[in-house]
């Protein structure tokens, strides 16, 4: 008898608990760092990357997305955690996270396409600002993440340097 008195009393902070769950999550996820310069213009972004990429024999990679976009976020980490790919990116491109958050750098992200795609969306230039391709990264996602060894394949085809 006890029991049931126990559980009828807990029953109450249970469901509270539970309701409240979705809502730890959210706050969880919006507690991550930003990634984005939301003060930033893509347009300078992409200027001073080019005076970069010319300079270091590079490709530029624009990243396109914003602070709240959890595949943002895991791309990035994936840019940052993949030693292969981290070493790509290190030795043949110049990396510019570009804010799209609530329309910002619209007509910038219009220009190239990246409007047509969801976040992220990768955009890659030559090092004389010579617009090279929009790659959708849904492409490159399997399951929960993106496959590093369709992101790898992605940026040997479009790296300044061959290895």
């Amino acid at each position: 008898m006890k029991t049931k008195t126990i559980a009828r009393a807990l029953f109450p902070v249970l469901i509270l608990f539970t309701l409240a769950s979705p809502f730890r999550a959210r706050a969880a996820e919006t507690a991550r760092p930003p990634i984005y310069d939301e003060s930033a213009d893509g347009q300078k972004q992409l200027t001073a990357a080019m005076e970069q990429a010319k300079k270091e024999n590079k490709v530029i990679l624009l990243q396109f997305g914003a602070n709240w976009c959890g595949w943002c976020h895991k791309l990035h980490k994936l840019f940052d955690t993949d030693q292969t790919i981290h070493s790509k990116l290190q030795e043949n491109y110049v990396v510019v996270m570009v804010d799209v958050n609530k329309g910002h750098n619209s007509d910038f992200s219009a220009r190239y396409g990246a409007d047509k795609h969801g976040l992220p969306c990768i955009v890659i230039f030559d090092s004389n600002g010579k617009h090279l391709t929009t790659k959708d990264t849904s492409e490159l996602e399997e399951a929960d993440h993106h496959s590093p060894e369709k992101v790898l394949a992605f940026l040997n085809q479009w790296s300044a340097k061959k290895s």
